[in-house]
């Protein structure tokens, strides 16, 4: 029973790979709920921070009060590029940004597309190489890369103040709440229910 569940997830494994090479992935209930939390993301930290400017997010740092939302976005576009795919996620980008214009501000949304373009460019040299050896190790290495990058791109675009406050403030709360959280809690659930799977 446990080896031939063990084969059954290293072939799993092999044919999600093989459909990552795919330019286009259909349209499906995982794609969908990716999309919605992507684009969802994106746009409430605009909207967020367009309002509210700099907010405490913990150890005495400030951070734009969208930066909870932005992390939770990056975070959310590995579950696109999982279930569909770099168009599907570039495509997000898009629709996310000419919603962003209307409900925040041209400053903010023109920042927000600036960081998360040079996110996703990250991504397709990390998220991708990485891959192989696991979604979760994946989505946090890419992460861990190209949050800092995000977080310059945004900051000076957007004109808040570039400073090391600042700067760790977005890093703290993209990695480590928007990230490291709730990637802990998809490995644990993940890990529950294999467990089921398996007794």
């Amino acid at each position: 029973m446990t080896a031939r569940l063990k084969s059954n997830s290293v072939g799993d494994s092999s044919a999600e790979l093989a459909t990552d090479a795919l330019p286009v992935r259909r349209l499906g209930l995982g794609l969908m709920l990716a999309l919605a939390a992507f684009i969802g993301a994106v746009v409430t930290a605009n909207v967020v921070t367009s309002h509210m400017g700099l907010v405490p997010v913990g150890f005495g740092l400030l951070a734009p009060a969208g930066t909870y939302a932005a992390g939770a976005a990056l975070l959310a576009r590995d579950f696109v590029h999982k279930q569909g795919g770099r168009r599907w996620s570039l495509g997000a980008i898009g629709v996310a940004a000419i919603l962003s214009w209307f409900m925040s501000t041209p400053e903010i949304a023109i920042a927000s597309v600036a960081a998360f373009v040079v996110a996703e460019l990250v991504d397709l040299c990390i998220f991708v190489a990485v891959r192989r050896r696991g979604f979760i190790r994946a989505a946090f290495t890419s992460n861990l890369i190209s949050a800092p990058l995000d977080t310059f791109v945004f900051l000076t675009i957007a004109g808040f103040p570039l400073t090391v406050d600042t700067m760790l403030g977005q890093i703290v709360g993209k990695l480590l709440w928007a990230t490291a959280l709730p990637l802990a809690i998809y490995a644990l659930v993940r890990w529950t229910w294999q467990r089921r799977s398996v007794a």
